[in-house]
């Protein structure tokens, strides 16, 4: 099995990707700053850039993540950013788990909710209900509720630190509302309750009078359990945390035992008002992939893989994914993954480049479109760029948001006293030295992307061989225009920043990234033309840069990184710079109480060594040699209180570290597990939980360096630059397949009649959008792929079904809306899911 694919074991893994385009009509009705955040339930998980001075903020951010744990909403907040106040949220877009499928891929218009403590919830808890029969002294029987609330698990953060929870537990009818109360736990999202509760539920009647056990169905009928979820204010007041209600008819003679998802209150999120607060725009991508054992995918794989081998490459199983799918990106994803992961990249862009060139009429569109080649070698440069960018732009980067100076030279967005010659030459400084940067790079580029560049450069030359300039406008197109210039303009997108640069930072950023687009052409056009230039002051600009040595540096610039020449191997000797961020890390050796056990500190991750800093640019406080880490694992909770930790074992005692949310934690374990993953001394064992007062509080062992008690997990890849899953890309375009059936089916038909029919074609038609230059071809791949799919079809059934036999209360499946938990049906045409029946699996819940 290649390195990065999964194992022998089912996995189910999610993630979300999309963009932020912008807001409109928000209230207060005045010119305000405005930023917008993506929750998890009640944990944000990303924020965007502050707009200043604005009542239809654009915000334009994409984001990629993948989700580590279960949830319910996925939300969307809209914050008035204050500078010596909290910030406010405006409202927010709230979205169901299982209602993600009917956005998928689409661009929407949501309008903003009310933000209503009552609605914010997020949590399970643990219940176990049981009816019970009593007799009494003088042989009359009455019916009895048992209540055992058992713990609870994720609940929310209250002003950012673990609430202090208790629970609430009522039977509730027409004419009764008994209630009792839990004790109140402290400091913990996961409150260990255990404390049962016992209800009268009917009169007292007459044991001679009923041979068995029997409830008044008018008094079943009308009662239900309600247990609410609190947090503790002690002198303010208690915040509702969720609740849960479970009607007391469907226990019956039987008792039940599971997990409930926490629900708002009823009458919460709602309100006459919710057309004032605005909306927001935004494409949403959520996708659910039950990943199978490797062996499983081999016919897909093998057919993938095989793609740049067909002839044409429209008859290919890879250049059909991108035909059949809606957006081009969903399949482009997944397919370059698989592809790069599988050394097949660079023959299929190749491939795919000539076929786009056929279509290309004159020489300086070239490559200009969002065609399948194009976007291919954008998703490429992304992930095997990553490096690259960092050792090429960071430096100059960090000088420019951390020093800046003021750059803006259009004259209707000056400011008061500013001077537009002194702005030309501060923007004149940055544009050179970032152009000067990319240009002595090229010893820097990756192979794989000079490998790209050197095929789209003779393929561009073979297409068009009287023009001497379209090889290096080929290359130019992506390397300046879609690669460096990018990653100028958001820093943030590429990790080269790990915040937002403030709004006058971000124009002069765009300045420069519009310069380098420019400087980045005249490699092809070798004379500027000044007069194509929409802005005027762009063109003064310019008019300082005509000088022969920037068409020079560009052409041998683009000369190096369009080579196939060997380069010297002095970057391999560099440490690969692999992720950095702010978390808290726990003082060693410390009591466990006390805020001042944990500080805030920069973490910086290199294949070298990992660090961290006082602050960020500072000298590391403390180093740990990356051979010399032996595991990297979750942290319990339980430990100290805290979400969202993890433990790096080294030499010394465990370094305990807080991240800012699950995502966040979830990438540094992966980051650092796949750069330690060889290491020849890595444990088998760890504990799970810290060594606190003289015993470790997991399996309560006295001794300090005593064997762990839990197994170590090492499932991630080893490639520590590129991280890729070859079964998950896989299974990813399987399910793209799976969607898009129907298209497949229309292809295969389209083929068939092209086939038969040889007569003028007739418009317009089914398949007119498809590209079919060999219908036998084509036909014959369209049928390997419809019969793999079938076979993988077959194999989640299976699955599925598998699952649902061995299903047991409680365990594996949460239930939305009080609704109990019951065990998975089996889903097949004449079955149907209940409708707040909540189960892990494949695809929409």
């Amino acid at each position: 099995m290649a390195a990065g694919d999964g194992g022998d074991e089912v996995r189910v893994l999610q993630n979300l990707r999309g963009k932020i385009y912008d807001a409109k009509h928000l209230v207060p009705n005045k010119m305000r700053d405005f930023f917008c955040t993506i929750n998890l339930d009640q944990e944000e998980v990303f924020r965007t850039q502050v707009v200043e001075k604005s009542l239809s903020p654009y915000f334009g951010e994409e984001f990629y993540f993948e989700i580590p744990r279960t949830f319910q909403w996925l939300s969307f907040y809209i914050y008035d950013k204050s500078v010596l106040q909290k910030d406010l949220r405006i409202g927010k877009v709230s979205i169901k788990k299982e209602d993600l499928c009917n956005y998928t891929g689409k661009e929407n218009w949501f309008m903003l909710q009310p933000v209503d403590s009552n609605s914010e919830v997020q949590g399970k808890v643990h219940l176990e209900l049981k009816l019970n029969e009593l007799i009494t002294d003088n042989g009359s029987v009455c019916q009895q509720l048992v209540v055992h609330i058992k713990e609870c698990h994720g609940l929310p953060l209250i002003n950012g630190q673990n609430c202090d929870p208790y629970a609430t537990v009522s039977l509730v009818g027409p004419s009764r509302n008994d209630q009792k109360k839990t004790k109140v736990k402290k400091k913990t999202s996961n409150p260990q309750f255990n404390e049962t509760f016992y209800f009268e539920v009917t009169r007292s009647s007459s044991y001679t009078k009923k041979s068995q056990f029997q409830v008044e169905e008018e008094d079943i009928e009308k009662l239900e359990v309600r247990v609410d979820l609190w947090n503790n204010g002690n002198l303010v007041q208690d915040v509702f945390l969720g609740e849960i209600k479970v009607p007391v008819k469907v226990l019956r003679n039987d008792s039940f035992q599971a997990w409930y998802l926490l629900q708002p209150k009823e009458n919460g999120n709602k309100s006459s008002k919710t057309d004032d607060l605005g909306s927001l725009r935004l494409n949403i991508c959520y996708t659910e992939d039950c990943v199978l054992p490797s062996e499983y995918y081999t016919s897909l794989r093998n057919l993938l893989l095989k793609s740049s081998d067909v002839q044409p490459i429209s008859a290919s199983a890879a250049y059909i994914l991108s035909e059949v799918c809606r957006d081009k990106y969903d399949a482009v994803l997944p397919l370059v993954r698989l592809l790069l992961h599988h050394h097949k990249l660079v023959p299929f862009v190749a491939a795919v480049a000539e076929l786009d060139l056929k279509d290309t009429q004159e020489a300086n569109t070239i490559f200009r479109g969002n065609s399948l080649a194009t976007r291919c070698v954008d998703e490429m440069m992304k992930i095997v760029g990553k490096h690259y960018l960092k050792v090429t732009l960071k430096p100059v980067i960090d000088e420019i948001c951390e020093s800046p100076k003021p750059c803006e030279i259009d004259p209707i967005k000056l400011k008061e006293g500013d001077n537009v010659e002194s702005n030309m030459d501060n923007l004149r400084y940055y544009v050179d030295k970032v152009f000067r940067e990319i240009v002595q790079s090229s010893i820097s580029c990756p192979t794989l992307m000079c490998d790209v560049f050197y095929s789209l450069r003779h393929l561009a030359a073979k297409r068009f061989p009287n023009d001497p300039h379209v090889q290096y406008s080929a290359v130019s197109s992506f390397v300046f225009l879609r690669f460096f210039a990018v990653a100028v303009v958001s820093p943030h997108t590429f990790h080269l920043r790990p915040h937002h640069p403030d709004a006058q930072t971000s124009r002069t950023l765009t300045l420069i990234s519009k310069a380098i687009q420019t400087l980045g052409s005249w490699g092809s056009l070798t004379k500027s033309k000044l007069s194509s230039f929409k802005e005027t002051f762009m063109c003064e600009f310019f008019k300082t840069f005509q000088e022969e040595k920037f068409t020079e540096s560009v052409k041998k610039f683009l000369d190096d990184v369009s080579s196939t020449e060997s380069k010297e191997p002095s970057g391999l000797s560099e440490p690969v710079h692999l992720k950095e961020g702010e978390m808290y890390k726990r003082a060693q050796g410390r009591t466990r109480i006390g805020k001042k056990n944990f500080k805030k500190r920069w973490f910086c991750l290199t294949s070298r060594e990992f660090t961290y800093h006082k602050q960020q640019d500072k000298e590391p406080i403390f180093t740990i040699p990356i051979k010399n880490i032996l595991a990297v694992e979750k942290l319990d909770e339980s430990s100290f209180n805290k979400k969202n930790m993890f433990q790096v074992l080294h030499g010394e005692k465990p370094l305990y570290i807080q991240a800012n949310n699950c995502v966040e934690a979830s990438e540094w374990i992966e980051a650092l597990c796949r750069v330690t993953r060889c290491n020849q001394k890595r444990l088998s064992f760890y504990h799970p939980s810290a060594f606190l007062n003289g015993n470790w509080l997991c399996c309560k062992a006295t001794i300090e360096n005593s064997v762990g008690c839990a197994r170590c997990t090492a499932d991630v890849p080893a490639d520590t630059q590129i991280e890729i899953d070859g079964d998950r890309e896989t299974e990813r375009i399987y399910s793209l397949f799976t969607i898009n059936r129907s298209k497949l089916q229309k292809l295969e038909e389209a083929c068939g009649s092209i086939a038969v029919y040889q007569g003028p074609r007739k418009e317009p038609d089914d398949y007119s959008n498809f590209t079919i230059e060999d219908s036998v071809a084509t036909f014959h791949t369209l049928k390997q792929i419809i019969d793999v799919v079938e076979k993988l079809n077959e194999s989640h059934e299976k699955y599925q079904k598998k699952r649902s036999s061995s299903a047991k209360y409680g365990s594996e499946f949460d239930v939305f809306e009080g609704t109990f938990i019951c065990q998975l049906l089996k889903l097949g045409e004449n079955t149907v899911r209940p409708r707040n029946v909540f189960c892990q699996g494949k695809g929409k819940d």
